[in-house]
Order: C-alpha cells, then structure tokens, then sequence
C-alpha cells in the first residue's frame, strides 16, 4: 500500500462523513456506549489494582499478623467472634520462642475521644504499642518522636498523634510537649506521625498511640489484640508462619487435632481475595462491553453497507479509470475505522468526567494506556466491521457500477 493511497482514502473518508454528518453521528452511538463502558471498566479496574497495591504495601510483604479473626471469614464470622482474645502473655510468649522471626510486636486497640480544651475528636482508635512497633508498621513521627521502650515500659502517659488528630485539635499549631486528654487522663504530645493516608478505605491518620502497658491500664481487657511479627532477613515466610503456628498453639493450649483459634494474616491472603473480586468485574465489564461494541459493529456495517450502495457509480469510475481493488477495499475499510476512531475519541471525552463521579465511591485512574487499548479496540471494531461492506465494494464490476442508477 502506497502513501499517496492511504493519504487519498483517508482524504474521501472524511469527506464522507463530513457529507452525512447526522447519520455518523448517530452511527457511532453505538461505538459512543461501548467504549465509555471499555474506558469506565479499565478506569476502575486500573484504580482498584492501585488502591489495592498501595493498601497492601502499608501492611508489608514480610509481616504477618496473629490475630483472633482472619481478615476474610465470609459466612464462619458468628463462629469465629467466640475464640478467646489474643494475650499481652501470649505476645510476649511467642517473642520469647520464636527463631525465624526478627521482630514481635503487640497492638492492643480500642476507641474513645480525644480531648484538648474545648476540641474533642470522637470515635478515635487509641492503639497501644511498644517501641517496636514503628518497625512492623512503618509508620514514623513527622514532628517529635516515636514510643521509646521506657515509655512503653513505664506505662508513662505520653502519646504519639496521627496526622488528622493533630491537625484537628491543635489546627497546625506546635503539638510537641502539649497535653491532650483520654478517658479523663492527660498525656503529653510526644511526637506527630506522617500523613498515612487510608487502608482498605479507613484512615490511618485518625489514631493515635500510646504505651501498651498504659492502654491496659486505661482500657484493661475491652481491647482487640493483635500480634505483628516481621519476618527474618532471608527466611521463607511459610516457614516462619509454621513456626509462630506451633508456637501460638502450645501457648493457647489448643489439643492435638483441634482446629487453630486464631488466624495468621498476611498479604498474599488479601491480595488472592482481591484478585478474586477483580476477576468477577473483568467478566461483567467485558459482558457489557461486548454487547455494547456488538450492537455499534452492526450498525456500522449497516451504515457501510448504505453507503457502498449509495456510491456505487463512484466506484465504478474509480476502477473504470485505473483503480485497483485493494484500493477500494482500503477506502472502505478506513472509512469504517474513522467513524469508529471518532466514536472512541467521543467516548472516551464521556468517560473522562464520569470517572471524576465513579471516584467518589470507588477509586478510579486512567493512564494513557487505558486511552490507547480505547482507541485500538475502537479501531480494531470499525475495521471489522467494515470487511463485509468493503469486501462488496472492491468485487464489483465497473461496467454494472456504471450503469447503477
């Protein structure tokens, strides 16, 4: 195919649609619908991976959290919630017996409000930590300090505050050696943690922490207990988790036979489920899509096949002067491709605002290779859709297509 060829088939196809612009317009609806579905489905497919990658990257690949639920136990929830509650005892247990693992820390967590004068931040999880377990999470002071082992020790009355909590009581203002108050007692400000951002849609920003030893004196047993354990340098995280298994069983007494009555979470367990869930949007987006492209197919092919009729004594003097087939066939086929390249643009034009609105409940992005795979499908469709109409076009006789009235 020579240049002047594509250049001249792409000068009459738009030539042609510019002569019928009603009837493209209304052709390409179709075209419209289905790639604003395209567009939509990897919009939020794309979002939902990153969402998902960020969510897991804050929890770390290496940590592995014992706890009394697993993070998934579907319809086994109303046996589940009668396990006893996870131990200081039993963290301090496994921290003292376990080999394949280079850090163990416990989180006790509870709710209450937070006070500062006159401001209160309500419903706010108050975690109780030790100082190891800015290791396990990650999370480090942007102003201040982090829990030391005295404070966590001592049960000493200081408190590290996430970045929301700060920002509310004290609105940019200095926190550090500040007093704030919990459950009627003071603690001083000792440090102001990073912006976290949100897991799994819940805000890492809206806590606060204080000595674990403190937090069981304050909240006693009314707390969720969870155990972190980083996996050693080098070690198989299946075979650490066989590890803290055993151990977590000798310490909580669990028989021979019996099941465990706890879970060990960890990444790959989220990541598996949600995997899961974006295979069951990929199947339904893809239905609806190819229905949607389905139906814009037809009516282009439709539209094709009216406008080789409505053109026959044109082709007729093309091939009467020179014309090979392959170049009417080419004209046709590029006509297809345009109208539809033109739907894709339109549809895409459509879906970008539209996923401003889908983001406001579920997370979206659309890089430019969500736009690209659009706008290949869109052309790929016209061009399949114009074979028949311009396989037609290309076969017919000049001396017929002259005399077509």
């Amino acid at each position: 195919m020579k240049f002047w060829e594509i250049s001249e088939g792409l000068q009459i196809a738009f030539t042609a649609i510019k002569a019928n612009k009603l009837r493209s317009m209304l052709t390409t609806l179709g075209i419209v619908i289905g790639i604003v579905s395209v567009t939509l489905m990897a919009t939020a497919i794309e979002g939902l991976n990153r969402w998902l990658d960020e969510s897991v990257s804050k929890i770390g690949a290496d940590v592995l959290y014992v706890q009394k639920m697993p993070w998934f136990s579907g319809n086994e929830w109303w046996r589940l919630r009668n396990r006893k509650d996870l131990t200081l005892e039993q963290a301090n247990a496994l921290e003292r017996q376990v080999s394949l693992v280079s850090v163990v820390s416990p989180f006790a967590g509870s709710r209450s409000d937070v006070r500062r004068n006159d401001k209160v931040v309500e419903g706010i999880l108050v975690a109780g930590v030790d100082e190891k377990y800015y290791e396990v999470s990650g999370m480090a002071p942007e102003f201040g300090r982090f829990i030391s082992a005295e404070d966590a020790e001592g049960a000493r009355p200081v408190v590290v505050l996430g970045y929301d909590v700060a920002d509310k009581l004290f609105l940019h203002q200095n926190a550090i050696d500040q007093q704030v108050k919990i459950r009627g007692e003071s603690y001083r400000v000792i440090g102001v943690l990073e912006k976290q951002g949100s897991f799994l849609g819940m805000s890492l920003d809206n806590r606060v922490l204080i000595p674990i030893k403190k937090s069981f004196n304050v909240f006693g047993g009314k707390q969720w207990v969870t155990i972190s354990a980083k996996v050693a340098p080098g070690v198989n995280i299946d075979d650490a988790k066989e590890e803290i298994r055993g151990i977590m069983r000798k310490v909580r007494h669990v028989k021979p036979g019996d099941d465990d009555d706890f879970a060990i979470n960890q990444q790959e367990l989220m990541t598996r489920t949600f995997d899961s869930i974006a295979v069951v949007i990929y199947g339904i987006g893809l239905f609806i899509t190819g229905m949607s492209l389905f139906v814009g197919a037809i009516g282009i092919m439709n539209i094709m096949f009216v406008s080789v009729t409505e053109r026959t004594k044109e082709i007729g003097i093309r091939k009467a002067i020179g014309a090979k087939r392959r170049t009417i066939l080419f004209q046709f086929l590029i006509e297809a491709a345009t109208l539809c390249l033109i739907g894709g643009i339109i549809g895409i034009a459509v879906a970008f605002p539209i996923s401003f609105v889908i983001n406001e409940f579920l997370p979206t992005a659309m890089p430019l290779s969500v736009v690209a795979v659009s706008l290949i499908v869109s052309a790929t469709v016209g061009l399949i859709s114009g074979i028949l109409p311009a396989n037609k076009a290309s076969k017919l006789d000049p001396v017929d297509a002259l005399r077509y009235e």
